[in-house]
């Protein structure tokens, strides 16, 4: 987990070829530990991407602006739902290393409009798929993606696939149909320095996704932005050049 790495303006920064699965707006943060930066309650919104979690707050004025949760940083994750009060989501993360804070933290993810289940069982599959390529995470500290040069990610062309689930789980794109606003998706050149829930970005060795069976599945579409899951799916699916289907987009340039 990074601390303010993982922004860009007025928006998220992704590493390229990760991909946006979950777009919430309205959430509530909080963490309990001693990092200064990290204590209190935030209110922002929230990606769940092929490779980790990312919170932007809503305001840049305070010393928590975002926060990057890797999916094998992230343990002990558990659903909240009491007899009164919002239901939530809660766990614990880990620092990363070059992460501009250190130790562990356990936090709190609050859903105003409701939907923490149906997002924490996504989370929570997520870091399930994750953990089968722990063992590919190098060695060396990690670097944060370089927040210049960066340009505006842009939707390609793209048929979705068919099937089961393309990441081997539900994604809830009924309780979340937003998409994140085109402006407000950056990526670089940078690829994920660690794995996400189909291996290493850019392998071309990824086995397949695990068995799944039941909830309507999903499937990725293009939106200006980044790569979004969606319940209905064109007649013909595409392939990159690893013959892996999904999502990439172009890029149109920024200036920092």
């Amino acid at each position: 987990m990074s601390l303010n790495t993982s922004h860009a303006a007025n928006g998220v920064l992704l590493y390229a070829g990760e991909f946006i699965l979950l777009y919430c707006d309205g959430v509530t943060l909080s963490f309990e530990c001693v990092e200064p930066l990290m204590k209190g309650t935030r209110k922002g919104r929230i990606y769940l991407t092929t490779h980790r979690m990312i919170f932007r707050s809503n305001d840049d004025s305070k010393g928590l602006v975002s926060f990057s949760f890797p999916f094998y940083t992230i343990h002990d994750l558990g659903l909240e739902q009491p007899v009164f009060g919002a239901n939530y989501i809660k766990g614990k993360v880990k620092a990363e290393p070059g992460g501009n804070w250190t130790g562990a933290a356990n936090f709190k993810l609050t859903f105003k409009d409701g939907g923490a289940i149906e997002y924490g069982q996504a989370l929570i599959a997520a870091v399930q798929a994750t953990s089968r390529y722990i063992g590919e995470i190098p060695p060396y500290p990690l670097r944060p993606p370089t927040q210049y040069p960066y340009v505006n990610a842009m939707p390609g062309a793209y048929m979705a696939p068919q099937g089961p689930a393309p990441y081997g789980f539900y994604i809830p794109t009924n309780v979340f149909p937003e998409h994140p606003p085109a402006n407000q998706v950056y990526t670089v050149e940078q690829p994920p320095p660690y794995p996400g829930v189909m291996g290493t970005a850019g392998s071309s060795e990824l086995g397949p996704p695990p068995a799944y069976v039941a909830p309507p599945p999903a499937y990725v579409t293009p939106n200006s932005g980044t790569a979004y899951a969606h319940a209905s799916a064109p007649d013909q699916p595409a392939t990159n050049r690893d013959n892996n289907q999904g999502f990439y987009p172009t890029f149109e340039s920024k200036t920092a």
